[in-house]
């Protein structure tokens, strides 16, 4: 009795442990074929490419000579295919839209794409003219009346002509005018010659290939997904910042961050905010240069304000766009303020007081605290608030390049 009371309660504990697996691995696949559809959206392109819809610079490559390949799937989001890529001798990444977005909300992405109307604009007829007087129209709604909105207009369209014959086809237009209705690639446009964008290398429609950056994460551990699952997030988080490049090196990438949000914060093309201000978004060279790989959530301040002005609130947890941009519920009103709270220098610092503080030297391991916790106090309301960006952002740049100046790691 003895004997078949423990065979079953190993059969039992068996038939439980791979009832699991089965079922982790179950969860995990679906999880993996949802996020990974590299292959629906390189159909959707082609089909367009191949009845003359789009065109573009990347489309006989991928569609034709077959030499632009999708690699590893990147994908967090179903709607945000992302992809690394293979073009011929080059590496690169691959993103490309796909799903329906009813409308602009607050919990989705800042791109609503319907398959039904994609790549309807511009339409046949159209002259070149009336297709610069369309980006002007769109980028002044995103944008307002900044910088020279017509040296823009005349950038978009020297990248929309894909095959540098000196003019804009019609399918050329459409996958121009489709990309222009995506955040991340009107910023990488105009900071196109900023070193912490990465290089646009081609496009078809909406589907666009830039440099691959060598890390992609600020720091931390890539580990199996089944390890995870028995990571306490708390010491998940501690042990993220074990697995990080030397301090001098960590010194030069927060310059780097520190220098991108210079770049957006009143550009020639007005204020971006950063609403998702991320570990993952953030990579690095082998120069420990840093580069942004996900900027769908930096948005136009203009633009912005536009979403939230009219949304219903009750509680100031309503008004929040993305994870880190949020304004105050107007309870008279019962509507979201227009004002983002946190500039996008506060945010960085957030995420660069631990990063930094760790390892630094004694020297200067009380006043770099300082400045980070005066940098992370700013507020977007506070008086004199642009003077003081300013001047924090000096002090941080300059503490940090005269303690790394004299090494190699700068």
């Amino acid at each position: 009795v003895r004997f078949s009371y423990m065979r079953m309660k190993y059969l039992f504990i068996s038939w439980l442990v791979v009832f699991i697996g089965s079922w982790v691995m179950y969860v995990q696949y679906s999880t993996y074929t949802e996020l990974c559809r590299g292959h629906d959206c390189r159909k959707i392109i082609c089909d367009k490419y191949k009845t003359g819809v789009i065109d573009g610079s990347a489309c006989s490559s991928l569609c034709a000579k077959e030499t632009l390949y999708f690699g590893k799937c990147l994908s967090t989001k179903p709607n945000n295919q992302m992809y690394l890529g293979i073009w011929g001798n080059l590496q690169g990444v691959i993103k490309c839209q796909m799903e329906e977005a009813a409308q602009l909300d607050f919990d989705t992405d800042p791109e609503p794409r319907k398959e039904i109307v994609l790549f309807d604009k511009p339409t046949r007829g159209t002259t070149v003219e009336k297709f610069k007087e369309m980006v002007y129209g769109l980028f002044k709604a995103k944008l307002g009346e900044q910088g020279n909105l017509s040296e823009l207009v005349n950038l978009i369209l020297s990248f929309a002509d894909g095959n540098k014959d000196g003019r804009v086809s019609l399918p050329e237009a459409k996958s121009a005018w489709a990309l222009l209705q995506l955040d991340e690639f009107l910023l990488m446009v105009i900071l196109h010659d900023k070193e912490h964008t990465p290089k646009l290398m081609g496009f078809c429609g909406d589907l666009y290939v830039t440099e691959r950056v060598e890390y992609t994460s600020l720091y931390g551990i890539s580990l199996p997904w089944i390890i995870e699952l028995f990571i306490p997030s708390g010491f998940r988080r501690s042990m993220d910042q074990w697995f990080t490049p030397s301090w001098p090196r960590k010194a030069k990438i927060a310059i780097g961050l520190l220098e991108f949000v210079e770049d957006i914060f009143h550009g020639p093309y007005g204020n971006f905010l950063m609403c998702d201000t991320s570990a993952k978004n953030l990579g690095y060279n082998d120069k420990y240069d840093l580069k942004m790989l996900d900027m769908r959530k930096i948005v136009p301040e203009m633009n912005l304000k536009e979403i939230i002005k009219d949304r219903q609130c009750e509680t100031d947890l309503d008004c929040i766009y993305g994870t880190d941009c949020r304004t105050l519920c107007d309870q008279s009103k019962m509507r979201c303020t227009t004002e983002v709270i946190q500039p996008n220098l506060a945010k960085a610092c957030q995420l660069l007081k631990d990063y930094l503080l760790r390892g630094a030297p004694s020297d200067i391991h009380e006043e770099l605290e300082k400045q980070l916790y005066l940098c992370i106090a700013l507020k977007v309301t506070a008086n004199q608030m642009e003077m003081e960006h300013s001047l924090i952002l000096n002090n941080l740049k300059t503490l940090l390049w005269k303690k790394i100046s004299h090494t190699n790691d700068s």
